[in-house]
């Protein structure tokens, strides 16, 4: 085994036992204390523990959504109806048995939930919300208007299941079983490219394309799969109220589901699961303040987002997270770099050539008939004056503007109509003037996300945690910790990235970039806020990536930086190419010097 391999063992790999143990302890101990509680409870217990139980599987689909997703989706309390109306009808109107009645209810609840997740895709947080609590209140007034499958205000008995799931105890053993599946579906994704891909997706969502996330698809699954266990949670909750009527799905009950992950912590399973067990015994043990639950809860929401808006297990997170050494030093290996872009030979027929571009906002001409051609194994510099197009330029090839005019090719294939996913599974890589990286998450999670187009193991799959999708996420990992340690940051592998400087945040996107391993290289202002021996060892970077076949299109306005390691140089003003050619050719130029350089 690489030497590699073996620190990715000690430091970061899943199986490392300490690792484990930190994982699963608070699991471990919640499954045995739930195994062993109706030793030491009445039938009153059990009754709210399998409410509890019910009420998580529901919340482990919602997590994904809320919580990782970052999409305020308050109306799950519909998809728990669904899930509950449809077992109901299927036993009392149709006699389907309650199993297969239970996985029917999974079914229509994993179509709603697909049709819920439609309308995420153009709107966002509030208005989002607000449709979600019309499709609740639309399924409730379905429910009590069509009385003859529905019940309408009378309702309809809840399913019935067979023995041994018939009594208090085996019906809670029933429901647990199904907690302890959403845990372990949950989980999976939660640690998988999926997972990573949903918090890029919350939190930066125009680098979560830059690495390839496919965001409208990934949104879709994860409706579905969550309005799936919301299914499933509606038919247990119609077995357990045995008698269900559309009051039964109330406002409150929406808020609360959406409360229990919030204040746990979003992008964490622990914190929403004590959250689940907190809201569902609150009222038991509160109970003459029934009658003020909307005003509590609605209180309690607002000091979450206002003390604590990452949630309790965020919180304590960033006490308990190890942290980076003090006076640490950033010392790149660049000749780690061999080990990680490893695709060098496909990368000889891939030039970028851009022709005739150009675009305008309004009156305004951002760019202008411009020109360019990067061939692979080179540096092209692109510089000019502040407003002169070149981040413009940039957001062009990737795909994130359309241009008016002009082709853009990147090999053989013609890019310009392909969106920003798309030519990042090209190879087209690239970092931003601000450092987008996921704070809440290790170092190492962000340089795994540049990975994420070359995942191939499916989102069932993936959620099964079979041994395929397990090895590919540990060969990710062992090049992730490689790209890190290429770029110098191998001993911040398992911080926070929030608690990275400005400088090595910047180093971080590049490490992801070469887990991509991609043909070409986009960087936007890299040596910004950089001191002069990390613009050094910023430049030895990139020189070794140009080495290896990589094609590297750098803007910068650190001159020096971009004269002594281009290979060409491309000057941009007012949106037009105001000249190209060698280092030396463009540093003479009378015009250059007019307009940017100076004497």
């Amino acid at each position: 085994m690489s030497t590699f391999s073996n620190a990715v063992k000690g430091v970061a790999n899943p199986a490392n036992p300490g690792r484990l143990i930190s994982q699963f302890a608070p699991l471990a101990l919640a499954l045995l204390v739930a195994g062993i509680l109706p030793s030491f409870v009445d039938n009153y217990w059990i009754q709210i523990a399998s409410l509890a139980c019910i009420y998580w599987v529901l919340i482990a689909g919602l997590n994904l959504i809320v919580g990782y997703a970052g999409q305020l989706a308050i109306g799950f309390v519909g998809l728990l109806a669904i899930g509950a109306y449809t077992a109901a009808i299927l036993c009392e109107k149709l006699g389907v048995p309650s199993l297969v009645a239970l996985v029917l209810a999974g079914c229509s609840g994993a179509f709603f939930g697909f049709v819920i997740g439609l309308p995420s895709l153009r709107l966002k947080n509030f208005y989002f919300a607000m449709t979600t609590l019309g499709f609740a209140t639309i399924v409730t007034q379905v429910a009590l208007g069509w009385e003859s499958l529905t019940g309408g205000g009378i309702g309809l008995p809840g399913p019935v299941f067979p023995a041994p799931f018939n009594s208090s105890i085996g019906f809670y053993y029933l429901v647990l079983a199904m907690a302890l599946i959403a845990t372990y579906l949950l989980r999976n994704i939660a640690i998988s490219n999926f997972g990573r891909g949903l918090i890029a997706v919350r939190d930066a969502e125009v680098a979560a394309e830059a690495m390839g996330v496919p965001v409208v698809r990934l949104k879709l699954v994860t409706f579905t799969f969550s309005g799936g266990l919301a299914g499933l949670a509606g038919a247990l909750y119609a077995a357990r109220q045995t008698y269900i009527t559309p009051d039964a799905f109330t406002f409150d009950l929406s808020v609360m589901f959406f409360i229990a992950v919030l204040i746990g912590g979003r992008g964490r399973i622990v914190g929403p699961m004590v959250g689940t067990a907190i809201l569902t015994l609150l009222p038991e043990i509160a109970a003459p303040l029934v009658a003020w639950s909307t005003f509590a809860y609605g209180l309690l929401l607002l000091l979450v987002v206002l003390i604590v808006p990452g949630g309790m297990a965020d919180y304590l997170d960033r006490i308990f997270k190890k942290r980076p050494i003090a006076n640490r030093i950033t010392a790149p290996k660049v000749g780690v770099i061999s080990a990680v872009i490893s695709r060098a030979g496909d990368k000889a027929a891939t030039p970028l050539i851009v022709k005739n571009v150009a675009l305008a906002f309004g009156g305004v001409r951002a760019l202008d008939g411009v020109d360019l051609e990067v061939q692979p194994g080179t540096i092209h510099g692109l510089i000019g004056p502040n407003g002169s197009g070149k981040t413009t330029l940039l957001n062009v090839i990737s795909g994130y503007y359309a241009a008016n005019q002009g082709t853009i090719c990147f090999g053989e294939h013609d890019i310009a109509g392909l969106p920003v996913q798309s030519r990042s599974r090209l190879g087209i890589a690239r970092t931003f003037q601000t450092p987008r990286v996921l704070g809440n998450l290790s170092v190492l999670e962000n340089a795994m996300l540049g990975a994420y187009s070359q995942f191939s193991s499916s989102f069932p799959l993936t959620a099964l945690g079979l041994p395929d999708s397990r090895r590919e996420d540990k060969a990710i990992r062992e090049r992730a910790y490689q790209a890190l340690t290429a770029v110098g940051l191998a001993h911040c592998a398992e911080c926070r990235a929030d608690q990275l400087q400005h400088t090595e945040q910047r180093f971080l996107e590049i490490a992801r970039c070469l887990v991509m391993q991609p043909k070409i290289l986009l960087l936007d202002e890299p040596a910004a806020g950089l001191a002069h021996n990390e613009i050094e060892n910023l430049g030895t970077l990139i020189e070794e990536m140009c080495a290896l076949g990589v094609a590297v299109l750098l803007i910068e306005h650190h001159t020096d930086l971009v004269f002594r390691i281009s290979d060409h140089v491309t000057v941009l003003n007012l949106g037009k190419v105001l000249a190209s050619g060698t280092p030396s050719e463009v540093r003479t130029n009378k015009e250059v010097i007019n307009a940017y350089l100076g004497t």
